[in-house]
């Protein structure tokens, strides 16, 4: 039986053995397209629970005995009943090093990497050709933020050590503080990791024989005396997660929607983002004087020949401003930018969208022939729009969409972009429009697995089928908006308000106090190959395609909330 097998049947029996309290999941991709298992405790990203967080890490050096103790240490806490698992809430990682252990390279991962090396891993997040484990490790313990991190390894005699976090462990467990060169736990314990806070981490090194009665000690002194606190780095997050949709709206609006170079929807989004937020809290100061000022030039100038549609999809702004300044220019330049999309004939995408129907030009054209027909009532937008929308064929069985006709990969943003550009068109269809039931049954088809991917934190991966792909925060973004867009106009069931709920909650904990996101996929044509996919940088700070729709999925909850 393989060593993956193995793993897999463990992990099996545990969830037969507490129903209900654990789901399987990965943290990360290896570079062989493994997937780095993972076991989630139900109340490990919960908002409210008394519950000590831990996660148990193992595996890390990929011994195989290191995987056998963590999976041992499972069992006991399996074992141990709801005496303790109502008062701690177990995650664990029993194999982080999955193709050290496979590969028999231990402790290397098979690709010239070491994930027990040096921690905070710098840069490459989360394409590293030597080291992906560490940075999905890294970024996966950080944002899940548990209370504690315990990491078990082999060893023929009893050794606990804590890192500096974990000090107040220390005297009932005659623990020694960690030593030597920046480890994980080392790491974990010092500074502001991610930007958030510490986690306690302690690391215990015993052999098979003397891990009962270890762990026994360690979860007797959690479970009876309050020496172990909310960690700072959920805390921080707790932080993040309690401002309002407003509050975090204006960090948003203040960071981004700025400028209009380069003409592109990821300029234009956060501009009408900033318009939207004024028309909730109209005695807040009126953006509209300075975004005109802005996009002067622009205007004056008409939209150019030759664009893109992503470009032709920076002027999502145009309409709102029109209402909120009374000057008909930016009317005239939707129409312009409307008028760029020629039909190709029955089943073609039109131009200037890619004839591969790429989910990109969902949006795009939704976005713009929408608002179109919305100022001039002219049916030949929507005609073309209906006609694009559903002759791509992209959607498959299941719900998800291809990338486009050529690229057979389910890329998370890929979906945002064609769940909003169904939320788009449907905003703006006719109710008696031929295509519109179509639509809606393709919206509606994408929805569901959307909801049943969604990652317990709230997030979608970046590759939708492929768990322990990176937490994507533009297509959580993306899906959150087309939702409550949905349920605001009611062509999606208020079912779904669970699954919007816990992607603001995601999306929330990951925009800081000055708008700096966590892990937005950097921009992204059409990919070769899956690996290719998985590739993509991950954008850790400033990011204006991510800041817009972040303001656009916040200022729609907002709007969804009040009814408006």
């Amino acid at each position: 039986m393989s060593t993956e097998q193995t793993i897999k049947d463990a992990i099996d029996t545990l969830l037969r053995a507490r129903p209900g309290f654990w789901s399987r999941s990965a943290c990360g991709v290896t570079r062989s397209i493994g997937q780095i298992p993972a076991l989630i405790d139900r109340n490990a990203y919960s908002v409210e629970t008394s519950r000590i967080r831990i996660l148990l890490l193992g595996g890390l050096s990929g011994h195989k005995v290191d995987v056998d103790l963590a999976l041992h240490a499972l069992e006991l806490f399996a074992g141990g009943g709801d005496a303790l698992s109502l008062r701690i809430a177990l995650s664990a990682i029993p194999c982080a090093n999955p193709d050290g252990l496979r590969l028999d390279v231990a402790p290397g991962n098979g690709s010239g990497g070491n994930p027990s090396g040096i921690y905070p891993p710098e840069g490459k997040f989360f394409y590293d050709s030597e080291d992906p484990e560490k940075r999905y490790l890294w970024r996966w313990i950080c944002f899940q933020a548990p209370d504690l991190v315990l990491e078990l390894q082999a060893g023929e005699s009893v050794q606990w050590e804590i890192n500096s976090a974990a000090q107040s462990l220390a005297p009932g467990l005659a623990a020694k503080t960690v030593s030597g060169p920046q480890d994980l736990l080392v790491a974990l314990g010092s500074g502001q990791p991610d930007g958030l806070g510490t986690v306690p981490g302690i690391r215990l090194r015993a052999s098979d024989e003397h891990l009962p009665r270890e762990l026994s000690r360690l979860f007797s002194m959690l479970r009876q005396l309050d020496i172990l606190t909310t960690s700072n780095a959920r805390r921080a997050l707790n932080a993040r997660r309690s401002r309002s949709k407003m509050e975090i709206a204006t960090v948003l609006s203040n960071a981004y929607g700025q400028t209009f170079e380069p003409v592109v929807y990821t300029q234009g989004v956060p501009i009408s983002g900033r318009l939207r937020l004024h028309q909730l809290e109209p005695k807040s100061e009126n953006p509209a004087p300075d975004i005109s000022r802005l996009l002067e030039g622009f205007t004056a100038a008409g939209v150019p020949d030759g664009i893109a549609p992503s470009a032709l999809a920076s002027l999502v702004w145009a309409d709102e401003l029109a209402d909120a300044t009374g000057d008909s220019r930016y009317n005239d330049l939707i129409i312009q930018a409307a008028d760029r999309f020629e039909p190709r004939g029955q089943g073609s995408a039109p131009k200037p969208c890619d004839p591969d129907f790429r989910t990109e030009d969902m949006f795009m054209s939704g976005a713009v022939l929408g608002r179109a027909f919305k100022l001039t009532g002219n049916t030949k937008y929507t005609d073309i729009l209906g006609n694009f929308i559903v002759s791509g064929k992209i959607q498959q069985s299941h719900g998800l969409f291809w990338h486009c006709r050529q690229a057979a990969y389910y890329w998370g943003r890929g979906n945002g972009f064609a769940a909003m550009g169904l939320a788009e068109t449907l905003t703006y269809l006719p109710v008696d429009h031929s295509d519109r039931q179509t639509i809606i049954g393709m919206y509606t088809r994408l929805m569901e697995p959307l909801r049943r991917l969604q990652h317990p934190s709230g997030m979608l991966n970046n590759v939708l089928d492929i768990q322990g792909s990176y937490l994507e925060f533009t297509a959580t973004c993306m899906m959150g908006y087309s939702m409550a867009r949905g349920i605001r106009l009611g062509f999606l069931s208020d079912d779904f308000r669970p699954a919007i709920d816990l992607a603001w909650q995601g999306v929330s904990e990951r925009v800081d106090e000055v708008g700096n996101v966590v892990d937005a996929c950097a921009s992204t044509g059409v990919q070769n190959n899956v690996r290719d996919y998985l590739d993509r940088p991950a954008i850790f700070g400033f990011d204006d395609r991510s800041g817009g729709m972040a303001l656009w999925f916040a200022v729609e909850m907002e709007r969804l909330e009040r009814g408006i």
